[in-house]
């Protein structure tokens, strides 16, 4: 593998990294944001729409519990085993099946449209875990390939290239698929086919992009690692999970009080992702074209802001990015929520608005932690990051959908309240900015871990 200089940003290991997020968009942005979300909730295809917005956050919610619960056994075998690269694989791949699968879900299925509906929650649900689990194993790869001089621009260029390829996918997606009412090799949209196909080729996409990185960065084995843990059952692995919980309190406790903050407004950010879509088409009257076509802009906004906040993340330093990025989206989410009856006009504004911080507060937020981990550590800790991110995934979708309930209160009768969601995803962002206001990037730094 190759050795990162000081100030080198673009090299072959680099660019194979990259290209794992670049091709991730293939699940962030077509199954999870702007298309699969989009075609299980749209009203009247499999249920009504409030109906099916509430299964979705219900479905999304045991995916984050389930998460929050096995995550600690990933970043810590395969770091300890020097196997990282080697989940990374795996976990990708699994991600890449279940995207495929998603062409089985149409309303004609067999199941019925409920059933069918919650066959394909359950694929998506699925599909955040295990890709959750190939981010802890991609994370960590981050501090072997920068330097901390280069760290914050190499992760907004990967981020950056995830919001690219979510553009190019889409663009192929909307041209060959989705608007034509005859697309290519004779695709219609009877039967959900156009969307079902989509994901076929989606699931081709983040295939071939991952492979580059399984081949260009090795794993890393941790000296002593195999003596230390034998054969690591999954009650030694939380042990091993609370040993590190202490060493860090005792070290770098400001590291510990950026996971917490950092779980609470990586939830929110999830949030914006999962339900932007939906709220476009339901409560702004977006047709599946027109949210690809605010999908291909928000990628262009969200890519082009993320690259260049990478190079002000080396300069000012993650955190600052951080806290301007969460005070903008909260400003944003609420003028979502008061403009909504401004029309498609108001969503194209603030909703832009948002994708432009997105991208810089998860780069951010990855750098941060990278920067402060100690050689040989970096999957333990960065799986501490996904268990403590997942241990709270549950609050976006769950306060989505109680706010969507406490809308219905508020809202006339027969009227949707589905706009009433962004409050709960605004909170979330609100709470995780507050957290993460007293967090000392100086204080947060390790230079070992020492029994």
């Amino acid at each position: 593998m190759h050795t990162p200089k000081k100030n080198e940003i673009l090299n072959k290991t680099v660019l194979s990294w990259s290209l794992w997020d670049w091709g991730s968009a293939a699940f962030n942005a077509v199954a999870t944001t702007f298309v699969f979300s989009v075609y299980l909730t749209t009203d009247g295809l499999f249920d009504t729409k409030d109906n099916a917005s509430s299964a979705l956050g219900i479905g999304l919610t045991i995916a984050g519990i389930a998460i929050a619960l096995m995550a600690p056994i990933t970043g810590q075998r395969a770091d300890r085993k020097g196997r990282g690269t080697l989940w990374l694989g795996i976990n990708t791949y699994l991600v890449v099946a279940l995207t495929a699968c998603m062409f089985f879900v149409r309303p004609g299925s067999p199941l019925g449209p409920v059933g069918a509906l919650w066959f394909g929650i359950a694929l998506l649900g699925l599909g955040n875990v295990f890709f959750e689990f190939a981010s802890v194993n991609y994370n960590a790869m981050l501090g072997r390939i920068s330097t901390p001089a280069t760290m914050g621009r190499i992760s907004g260029l990967g981020w950056g290239l995830g919001y690219v390829g979510g553009i190019v996918l889409l663009l192929i997606l909307f041209v060959g698929f989705i608007q034509p009412e005859v697309g290519w090799f004779g695709v219609t949209s009877a039967d959900g086919l156009n969307i079902r196909v989509a994901m076929v080729v989606a699931a081709f996409w983040f295939g071939l992009s991952a492979l580059p990185v399984l081949f260009t960065v090795r794993g890393r084995k941790i000296d002593g690692a195999e003596h230390e843990v034998g054969h690591e059952s999954i009650i030694t692995s939380y042990k091993l999970l609370w040993g590190t919980v202490k060493r860090l309190w005792k070290e770098a406790p400001h590291t510990v009080f950026f996971l917490l903050a950092s779980a609470v407004f990586r939830d929110g950010l999830a949030g914006v992702f999962t339900f932007g879509a939906v709220i476009a088409a339901g409560t702004f009257g977006f047709s599946n074209g027109e949210v690809l076509i605010f999908g291909v802009a928000a990628n262009v906004v969200a890519g082009i802001a993320t690259i260049g906040f990478g190079a002000l993340d080396d300069w000012i330093g993650p955190k600052r990015v951080i806290i301007i990025s969460l005070v903008s989206m909260v400003a944003s989410g609420l003028a979502v929520f008061f403009f909504h009856k401004g029309g498609q006009t108001m969503f194209w504004i603030f909703g832009l608005i948002l994708c432009i911080f997105v991208g810089p507060a998860q780069s951010a937020s990855r750098s941060f932690l990278a920067r402060v981990i100690p050689e040989g550590r970096e999957g333990e800790v960065f799986g501490l990051y996904a268990t403590t991110g997942r241990a709270v995934s549950f609050l976006a979708p769950m306060l989505f959908t109680i706010s969507i309930a406490i809308g219905k209160q508020f809202v006339p009768t027969g009227e949707s309240a589905q706009h009433w969601g962004i409050l709960g995803i605004s909170l979330i962002l609100f709470v995780g900015l507050l957290m993460m206001l007293p967090v000392k990037a100086e204080k947060a730094h390790l230079d070992s871990f020492n029994d």
